[in-house]
């Protein structure tokens, strides 16, 4: 994302929460790109038989985000944190949906950058489940995991976002690793 972007956005977000309906207009069509981006690397990573596609994920998020009432995020930073977790919930929602109608569930594919399991797929539903423990025991290193994860950003764009040094980042993301796979594999 170019650097004057996030100024830019969080002041068309701070706009948009005061009621300003072109500045509303305006943060979405700067966002879009960027979200469809992310949504991309996200469904990468899903099996070839999920049906969720990046750009029906972009526009579920993007009803969650700004549907009915105006995005309260304090900046752009803050509002790219919210979309990986609107993007999170749609998956996990999108998984149950799948679950309830056959059995097995629906699995995705986590990639060498991502590998939390040593399985070659990991049940989205055990690791959402394992991921909302870990939210309990470390919110931190949960909020790197749902970044990098669910929202498909780097470790410089989740130290931005979450405003920590990259070197926190990476070992949060270790240990939330480590501590997932023992959970993923335990269950």
């Amino acid at each position: 994302m170019p650097e004057e972007l996030p100024g830019e956005i969080t002041v068309l977000l701070q706009r948009a929460h005061s009621g300003d309906q072109p500045a509303r207009d305006e943060a979405i069509s700067l966002v879009y790109n960027e979200l469809h981006r992310l949504a991309s690397r996200v469904i990468r990573g899903e099996n070839e038989g999920h049906t969720l596609q990046a750009t029906a994920l972009v526009s579920e998020a993007y009803l969650r985000l700004f549907g009915g009432q105006p995005v309260k995020a304090n900046d752009s930073h803050h509002f790219f944190a919210l979309a990986a977790q609107q993007m999170r919930r749609i998956l996990v929602d999108h998984a149950r949906a799948k679950h309830a109608g056959k059995r097995g569930g629906i699995k995705i594919s986590l990639d060498e950058i991502y590998q939390i399991s040593s399985e070659p797929d990991g049940d989205l539903l055990q690791v959402d489940e394992a991921l909302t423990e870990l939210q309990e025991l470390d919110p931190e290193a949960a909020r790197v995991v749902e970044l990098r994860f669910f929202g498909g950003y780097t470790d410089q764009e989740t130290a931005n976002i979450i405003g920590i040094n990259i070197a926190k980042v990476r070992r949060d993301w270790e240990f939330a690793r480590a501590w997932l796979h023992h959970q993923l594999e335990s269950a």
